[in-house]
């Protein structure tokens, strides 16, 4: 028997009561058996006359959200529950793209007909909650259980150009591996331009959901790899071929490196999504520009200014899969200066010069992508328990005030206008000047600044 929420058994039961069996299917389901928590829940309806007759049926238990209505869905929030109703459903392709299907409402039919649209089997299971059964027409159970990822119909499998994307999250979030067939299936649909046929905003959500939700994102970079999906998002496809220093790195190449920096910062996720995201996108491409600037000299490697060419290489990536700017903003200057935690400890740098770092980049954010850049490798002589190098920096920018912000100008236009200088576009050169001397430690409060800007104003002027 699979639990539902206590707020669900009203609705179920007025439904019950008006002939209409309900069938709990999906991602809910799924989630259910592996002991997941969801507050999604996907109920199709059996023997329902007509949406309108739905929507009477549900107007008592809250306020719904009728904009899916034309496409058969009527949402319920419930608390902090969203409920989607719908009648079952075929689907038929009839153009390309994701979105190229049309759909046919039938409460007539049966739950493996209904069932069959879907994409893997552990996604085709549903629930009766008034026999309280499960319902399993293709085997998904067994699946789950023996960890397997299955399409439910190799014949409808191949119209969707997304499902590629999904069998790579959904192997990597549960740990499954994905059957031969399948496997198959989708390097056919990807080396026939499947991923082509996607909007960029449909690509950015399953990668989303492979590195927010996945204990181990490598799981399904590597199932993306044996698609022959890399091309597509270059330059991925050249980490492999590209070699590292062995003594910095014993794992060998970039791709190896960069799976393995990946597992470690989804062990570092805080659960802030936004933030979390950035740290994945910036350890996944924080070596992007090895395959362009490694040379081998004399029998050694070494990959000179990769950081700062990194930058135009991610975001050439980046504006492939979305368009959302403060991701790019974010990302960008972590992939610039991730190699700098450990240049700054190694060389016991000056406060002027963690400060400076402060004003190009979240000292927090890079922290963390450092540490699992560095931890992220092997060690031939034995894995270090932390990464000392962070912690020193970490305890430097808290104690200086500067760990997620540089730290705010002492000096003001209104400081200058005090003086009685009029405003005028000098006002940024002596602002951007005294910011400068503030960073160097020059002075240390607003007294001290405003003498300094007068000896400054006095031989600049």
């Amino acid at each position: 028997m699979i639990s539902l929420p206590s707020e669900l058994h009203p609705i179920l039961e007025q439904l019950n009561a008006h002939h209409i069996t309900p069938i709990v299917v999906g991602g809910y389901v799924r989630d259910a058996l592996l002991n997941l928590h969801s507050k999604d829940i996907d109920i199709e309806l059996y023997n329902l006359p007509s949406l309108e007759v739905l929507e009477q049926i549900l107007k008592p238990f809250g306020k719904l959200n009728l904009v899916g209505k034309s496409f058969g869905v009527i949402k319920l929030r419930l608390k902090e529950l969203e409920i989607d109703f719908s009648p079952p459903r075929t689907e038929s392709k009839h153009t390309t793209g994701h979105k190229g299907f049309e759909m046919s409402f039938d409460c007539t039919l049966d739950f493996p007909t209904a069932s069959r649209r879907r994409d893997f089997t552990m996604n085709a299971i549903g629930y009766n909650p008034l026999t309280k059964t499960l319902l399993d027409p293709y085997g998904g159970c067994d699946d789950l259980s023996a960890k397997r990822l299955m399409c439910v119909d190799e014949k409808t499998f191949i119209e969707d150009p997304l499902r590629p994307l999904r069998a790579v999250q959904f192997a990597a979030r549960f740990e499954l591996s994905c059957d031969p067939v399948l496997l198959t299936l989708c390097k056919e649909m990807i080396s026939n331009g499947a991923l082509d046929e996607l909007p960029k905003e449909r690509i950015f959500e399953e990668f989303k959901k492979l590195f927010l939700l996945s204990p181990k994102p490598s799981v399904g970079m590597e199932l993306l790899r044996e698609m022959g999906a890399l091309p597509f998002f270059s330059p991925l496809d050249l980490f492999e071929r590209t070699p590292q220093d062995r003594l910095s790195h014993p794992e060998g190449n970039v791709w190896r490196h960069t799976l393995m920096a990946l597992d470690v910062m989804a062990t570092l996720r805080t659960g802030d999504a936004k933030h979390d995201l950035t740290r994945m996108f910036a350890v996944l491409l924080h070596d992007c520009a090895k395959p362009i600037t490694t040379v081998i000299t004399n029998g050694e490697i070494n990959a000179p200014k990769h950081a700062k060419a990194g930058v135009a290489v991610a975001k050439v990536f980046l504006e492939k899969i979305t368009d959302e700017h403060g991701l790019k903003e974010n990302v960008l200057p972590l992939i610039r200066y991730h190699g700098k935690v450990r240049k700054l400890y190694e060389n016991n740098a000056s406060i002027p010069d963690i400060l400076h770092l402060s004003t190009r980049v979240t000292l927090e954010e890079l922290i963390l992508v450092s540490e699992a850049d560095f931890l992220g490798r092997e060690f031939a002589g034995g894995r270090p328990t932390c990464f000392t190098a962070g912690q020193w920096l970490y305890s430097q920018a808290k104690e200086l005030g500067v760990l997620h912000s540089p730290p705010k100008p002492l000096l003001m236009g209104r400081d200058l206008i005090a003086l009685g200088l009029i405003p005028s576009k000098a006002f940024k050169v002596i602002l951007d000047n005294a910011y400068e001397a503030q960073l160097n430690q020059q002075f240390f409060t607003e007294e001290e600044a405003l003498e300094w800007l007068k000896d400054y104003l006095v031989t600049a002027l």
